[in-house]
């Protein structure tokens, strides 16, 4: 009669769909089973390591006597739905990758796991994680996800795992930009290749709150494509230590630290002689400004609001200095005007004639015009 332990092996080779329990569990572990005299419940009692990888098993039952469960391998199988370990308070360990799962469930009791292995599933939703506090790596990578949808993330469990999870992966999961995982403040590795990241805007913004991110891998998003994206990671992120596989050295990190400070500083140089050219056009009121500019800054686009406050100062300056001239001519040919008619008055028969003090009158009225 043939051994039923032969039996189960039997059905796995030929495909048949297998349920993980404690028989399967001793049958599969009687050769390990190295003390003498040990019972079942005892072996069960004390171990640590469950492999049942690639055995056609679609359904975990009842596994409550291994109450000292830490690590629990069962990838490339059957399984369809999460259940029936609640009873691993000890696991820290889960390897449920290329599966059958749909959706997240009965993990929250898990308060010691701290790496979860989801990868290649038929995942669309990251959620039900609030309870993981100690979880530091989720893999999540290549979710058979229907056309047109991408990975997404609940913000309550991005929130509950914002100080623990360092290490990330999601990669291939149609995923377009990063700005809701910021809040990961504690990342140091994320793999996120074969994507659809296009915006370095989006990418500077997300790595600008990751002040402990070290490793990062972006191939195969549209945004390795962009001009300059590799000098702009490394100038943003001062620990990178390796993008997209390759290794960043420091004194290539200081080279671009310091070309674009220098880049700055030209830039800067540039908008302040800019401004005084405004300034200098606003006081003189030139027509034509243009020409006193470089063609790349005579569009009048160019000119953004924070400069408009500087041009009205100037203005007004202007407008004040020429009131103040303005009124000083005007009072000196008044004076002038006076007197002239004095001295016409006390001499008019013969030191200044009629047509003589008009004729005075006449150039002094040219000379306030031309002042004007």
């Amino acid at each position: 009669m043939e051994d039923s332990s032969e039996h189960s092996i039997l059905s796995v080779t030929q495909g048949t769909m297998v349920r993980l329990s404690v028989d399967l569990i001793a049958k599969s572990s009687s050769n390990l089973r190295s003390r003498k005299d040990e019972s079942l419940a005892q072996y069960l009692k004390r171990v640590t390591h469950l492999n049942f990888a690639n055995k056609n098993i679609d359904y975990v039952e009842d596994l409550s006597t291994c109450r000292n469960l830490t690590v629990l391998y069962l990838y490339d199988n059957h399984i369809s739905q999460i259940g029936n370990l609640g009873f691993a308070t000890n696991l820290t360990h889960l390897y449920l990758q290329n599966n059958c799962i749909s959706s997240i469930d009965n993990l929250s009791g898990l308060k010691r796991l701290e790496k979860l292995y989801l990868g290649s599933n038929y995942l669309t939703v990251v959620e039900d994680l609030e309870g993981l506090h100690d979880l530091r790596e989720l893999h999540i990578e290549g979710q058979h996800i229907p056309p047109g949808e991408k990975l997404l993330f609940d913000p309550r469990t991005l929130h509950a795992l914002a100080k623990s999870l360092s290490v990330l992966n999601i990669s291939n999961n149609n995923i377009d930009e990063l700005k809701e995982l910021a809040v990961l403040e504690n990342m140091t590795q994320l793999v996120a290749m074969d994507n659809h990241l296009t915006d370095i805007k989006d990418l500077e913004f997300v790595l600008s709150k990751w002040p402990k991110l070290w490793r990062m891998d972006l191939s195969g998003n549209p945004v390795c494509q962009t001009p300059k994206y590799r000098d702009k990671v490394i100038v943003i992120t001062k620990t990178l230590g390796i993008l997209d596989g390759k290794e960043i050295k420091e004194t290539a990190r200081q080279f671009l630290i310091n070309w674009k400070a220098s880049k700055d500083a030209r830039k800067k140089s540039r908008e302040e002689n800019l401004e005084r050219q405004l300034v200098y056009h606003q006081i003189y009121n030139l027509k034509h400004p243009s020409p006193l500019l470089p063609a790349q800054y005579q569009h009048s686009n160019y000119f953004s609001k924070g400069k408009v406050k500087h041009i009205f100062m100037a203005q007004l300056q202007c407008d004040r200095k020429q009131d103040q001239v303005h009124t000083f001519t005007t009072k000196k040919i008044i004076d002038i005007s006076e007197g002239i008619r004095q001295l016409a008055v006390k001499d008019s028969a013969s030191s200044l004639p009629g047509q003589d003090v008009y004729g005075a009158h006449l150039c002094s009225q040219m000379l306030c015009a031309a002042t004007l």
